[in-house]
């Protein structure tokens, strides 16, 4: 199916869903398609069964094709919170903002860490997080069968923060901030 840029879910309200499944895969220019496969597989054979929202970032989404999928390259952070709130369970990959995000906002949510060796990123950064993470009841996977598991039983939906400490924007805007004014 072909990215549909235009998609907005407050401004369309007739694309509302019950309930859906979020699959995003964020924004990097690294192709994900371990996860395009995976998402395809998954509706061919019937385990997802519920309109699904696939927010594709630079991965090549166009030769996915079914009913219950909308396909966006991108969604501002105000769509993508109407869109958690709306989903059953979010499918994501494993960077920092979205999982923190995801757990701030009690989703029913699943990781798939970006690897380095299909050549979705450049070191396994993700899978070395959604592994500490894991403690926390973050689920992850990087194996179809382990997702279907999670789609069949989702996970408990996270009630609380998952890190106190700030965002790494955050971060670096008071570390270069001081740094201006130790300068001055």
């Amino acid at each position: 199916m072909q990215a549909n840029t235009s998609f907005s879910i407050a401004l369309k309200p007739k694309l509302r869903f019950v309930s859906m499944i979020v699959y995003t895969l964020g924004t990097i220019f690294f192709p994900f398609d371990r996860a395009v496969f995976w998402l395809q597989e998954l509706l061919e054979r019937e385990i997802i069964v519920e309109p699904v929202l696939l927010q594709h970032g630079a991965t090549n989404a166009d030769k996915l094709n079914h009913p219950l999928l909308t396909s966006v390259a991108s969604l501002t952070i105000s769509e993508m919170h109407d869109a958690i709130r709306q989903s059953s369970l979010v499918i994501s990959h494993a960077g920092q903002g979205s999982t923190r995000m995801l757990a701030e906002m009690g989703a029913c949510f699943v990781l798939i860490p970006r690897l380095r060796r299909y050549g979705e990123h450049v070191d396994d950064h993700q899978l070395l997080f959604a592994r500490a993470v894991e403690r926390f009841g973050v689920p992850h996977c990087t194996e179809l069968e382990q997702l279907i598991k999670y789609i069949k039983q989702p996970p408990v939906p996270l009630k609380n923060k998952l890190f106190n400490a700030p965002s790494l924007a955050e971060h670096l805007i008071v570390r270069y901030k001081l740094a201006e004014l130790q300068t001055k």
